[in-house]
């Protein structure tokens, strides 16, 4: 059942109980998380926060506190399944869902006591009509009757032939409707996508109850820049859901001319920017940024000796020394970082890179440090999938939620070098995958194995990595490959995830040239 008072029927009910957080592992979880943790801190409410990363540990958490818990949330996971039946709780149990995957289960729609959705009802559902996908069981009781011998009197016959063809018509209307009915469902299960940010849900809901906070407002920032870097949700939403928060940052980062009345310089500030859609390129060089960065190594072809000459030619045409951007990016000279980005983007549109620029916001803490929205989105989920030490994966998941808060920079600047980690080797893997053809065409897919014993193979055991290493790969393929046929395919990647248990892990992502509204 969808909820249409958020603070009514949701945080109202559950302030007054012991609640369990069930939170999946992906930043927008993570921040969504953050931002209801600060809420039950105001109202001193008593949580237990469990995080799962896939059904079968969401079944196992359920069961383990099932008799502790009578009210469940759950974040960025249970809507898109029929949670009553793979859970099979009390009838005194209670599920809160906050979940960006869709389509939404039709029996969590239709469900009016256990299951309630905290979901934004702007967003596009396309949910089928009750009557069309369920029927009353009396019908069915009606249709299967005992039917006679036939060695009734005449009279009687007449109107048992009457029964029977009634019957039979009833028949026939049941197998319409089943058929119609199977229709429905494929037609609105077919494709997977994505909704609102949970984060910015979340937002919505301190906003209500007036308890909103800047620190809530950049999560709810960071959840949604997640949902744009993993090329979750369209530009176009993203541009809308931008305008909404820039609302609230103007609210929130209101800066009087009046010296008297403005904030100290120490405060946590936040920022609208046209940036550039670097990775992380003010915290490295901006060579090594361009070479790491999706969007522009593919566009150059950076895998090829071609492709590393049109990046010298890129920086001479932007009059850029090669000694000033293979510093960090802090060194440059001043003089070059003062038009940097209209440098970039002018030349950019000579080398066809024409969406080089992005709106999003920084955030600044004092003078020194400034970090953009997908800075800490790469971090955050760096240090969620960090495989160097042999933590389980709770401590990761309690790592990259503290990396969030400002009093933990130290976490973040981790984050940072372990996500310059990864965007390397997924550069360097989607080069060697391309020079070595190991992208396959089977027919209506593309399919792409790593092997056991590729260079930091073990980075992509995880599936926010993979995921990001198939997008990136697919998108490279497709700007290498004449085949244009190629560009109308999905993706398949596999990756070694257990090697003791001969575990794979495999992702299936859409097609590069996919223009629909939906990220599917």
């Amino acid at each position: 059942m969808f909820l249409s008072d958020f603070r009514k029927e949701f945080y109202e009910v559950i302030v007054a109980q012991r609640v369990l957080l069930l939170v999946a592992s992906d930043v927008d979880a993570l921040c969504a998380c953050k931002i209801l943790q600060a809420l039950f801190q105001c109202d001193h409410v008593q949580y237990t926060l469990v995080p799962v990363s896939g059904w079968q540990e969401l079944e196992t958490a359920f069961l383990e506190h099932k008799d502790q818990f009578q009210y469940f949330v759950l974040i960025n996971c249970g809507a898109n399944v029929d949670l009553l039946e793979i859970l099979q709780p009390e009838e005194d149990t209670f599920f809160f869902i906050c979940d960006t995957h869709r389509p939404i289960n039709v029996v969590n729609v239709y469900n009016e006591t256990q299951i309630k959705l905290l979901v934004k009802q702007d967003d596009d559902l396309e949910i089928p009509a009750y009557d069309d996908i369920f029927r009353d069981e009396e019908e069915d009781e009606d249709d299967s009757g005992n039917e006679s011998d036939g060695s009734e009197p005449s009279g009687k016959r007449k109107r048992f032939e009457e029964d029977i063809m009634e019957r039979t018509m009833r028949r026939r209307q049941r197998r319409e409707w089943e058929a119609r009915r199977r229709e429905i469902l494929f037609d609105y299960e077919q494709y997977e996508y994505h909704g609102t940010s949970s984060a910015m849900v979340m937002f919505d809901l301190a906003w209500i109850m007036s308890k909103d906070l800047n620190d809530m407002l950049w999560w709810a920032i960071v959840g949604l820049t997640d949902q744009w870097v993993q090329d979750k949700i369209t530009q176009m939403k993203y541009v809308t859901d931008i305008g909404t928060l820039q609302r609230h940052v103007s609210r929130h980062n209101h800066r009087n001319e009046d010296e008297e009345n403005s904030l100290s310089i120490d405060c946590m500030r936040i920022a609208f920017e046209y940036d550039l859609r670097l990775a992380l390129y003010q915290h490295w060089s901006l060579f090594e940024s361009l070479c790491n960065t999706c969007y522009t190594s593919a566009s150059l072809k950076l895998w090829s000796v071609q492709g590393q000459k049109r990046l010298q030619e890129f920086f001479a045409d932007m009059g850029l020394p090669l000694k000033q951007v293979k510093q960090k990016f802090n060194s440059m000279d001043i003089s070059l970082k003062d038009n940097l980005q209209e440098m970039i983007e002018e030349s950019a549109s000579k080398f066809g890179m024409k969406n080089l620029r992005v709106q999003t916001f920084s955030i600044h803490f004092g003078f020194k440090n400034k970090f953009l929205a997908s800075d800490i989105v790469y971090a955050t989920a760096s240090l969620m999938e960090n495989i160097e030490k042999d933590d389980p994966g709770t401590d990761n998941f309690i790592k990259a939620l503290d990396s969030l808060s400002r009093s933990n920079l130290d976490k973040l600047h981790q984050g940072l070098e372990l996500a310059k980690k990864q965007l390397r080797a997924t550069q360097q893997t989607v080069a060697s995958c391309i020079c070595t053809n190991l992208v396959i065409s089977q027919g209506p897919f593309l399919y792409c194995y790593l092997m056991e014993g590729t260079p930091d193979v073990k980075l992509f055991s995880k599936p926010v990595s993979l995921c990001l290493l198939s997008k990136y790969l697919l998108k490279s393929f497709v700007c290498s490959t004449k085949n244009k046929r190629c560009k109308l395919l999905p993706l398949i990647v596999a990756a070694p995830m257990d090697v003791e248990q001969g575990t794979v892990i495999m992702v299936g992502i859409p097609p590069e040239t996919e223009s629909s509204d939906k990220k599917k």
